[in-house]
């Protein structure tokens, strides 16, 4: 009888799996990023020139590594960004629980700017607000915040990703 009920319960417990109790988790990023004792910086493997300054980009390929981003880190370089390419072109959108700075965030599809959210604050709680367009884009670049500003960075511009060698987009 011992068995039968608990296979009974196991059977009835199958459309309740993967339900979630907390529905504000709902619109959060899924992957889950754990503070790292050394806060790894990615190598410079792409740049691009904006308004005749050059901007050194760490290219965040991997899903773990865009779940990272700029996770944790206290400042980033004014010549610096980050670059997340996305294999097929989507709705991207972003938080910034456990990042420690402003950042603005270019969001672009074929080279062109979608959108541009900039000095987006530290999440202070949860839940932390999300950003991004409603738009379709294949790319996003993050920046320090103001850096957008600074170089006059606009819906519509053309922002020209170079790949440095034997790196693959």
């Amino acid at each position: 009888m011992l068995i039968y009920s608990f296979g009974y319960f196991v059977l009835l417990s199958f459309p309740l799996m993967g339900c979630e109790l907390d529905s504000s988790k709902a619109d959060s990023p899924e992957v889950a990023v754990e503070k790292p004792h050394i806060i790894p910086e990615l190598p410079i493997t792409a740049n691009t020139i904006i308004n005749g300054e050059q901007i050194d980009l760490e290219v965040a390929k991997t899903s773990s590594q865009q779940a990272q981003g700029l996770m944790y880190r206290d400042s980033i370089a004014p010549h610096r960004g980050m670059l997340f390419p996305f294999e097929f072109p989507r709705r991207a959108s972003f938080w910034m629980k456990n990042v420690n700075m402003p950042l603005d965030m270019i969001f672009l599809y074929r080279g062109e700017v979608v959108s541009v959210e900039a000095n987006v604050p530290p999440c202070e709680s949860e839940p932390c607000p999300i950003y991004g367009p409603e738009a379709i884009v294949d790319q996003v670049l993050e920046l320090a915040g103001g850096r957008a500003d600074e170089l006059n960075i606009q819906q519509g511009d053309r922002i020209s990703i170079q790949f440095l060698e034997n790196n693959v987009k």
